[in-house]
């Protein structure tokens, strides 16, 4: 089972970034997945949530509204669009498996994509 994150970069304030996750070794299609975030000495943050149909999608408050994510079954990929960034989204992206088809508890963790933004 692996997931592998890609995308992150420099981008200064306003701008934009899609993350994407590369899922490989199970069933992609049953799974609900996450994406969450972490700064150096701070604690693991849920940033967005997708069942596996993507019927069900739940966002952390501080991204409502600027960051999208979505999921193509076909493609056993997993994206997190975005929009109106601000320096503190500046964290490491993770993207995560569920346990289940609509399990909040991950059991699978990519290694991360870091994101930073500034001018």
């Amino acid at each position: 089972v692996q997931l592998v994150e890609s995308g992150g970069g420099l981008v200064p304030p306003g701008g934009s970034l899609r993350l994407s996750c590369a899922a490989s070794g199970f069933q992609f299609r049953l799974y609900a997945m996450s994406w969450y975030r972490q700064a150096p000495g701070k604690e693991r943050e849920s940033v967005a949530f997708i069942s596996r149909t993507g019927g069900i999608e739940d966002y952390a408050d501080s991204v409502k509204g600027r960051f999208t994510i979505t999921r193509d079954n076909a493609k056993n990929t997993l994206y997190l669009q975005m929009n109106s960034l601000k320096p503190e989204d500046t964290d490491e992206y993770y993207c995560a498996k569920s346990y289940g088809a609509t399990s909040r508890d991950m059991d699978v963790w990519g290694k991360g994509t870091l994101v930073a933004v500034s001018s």
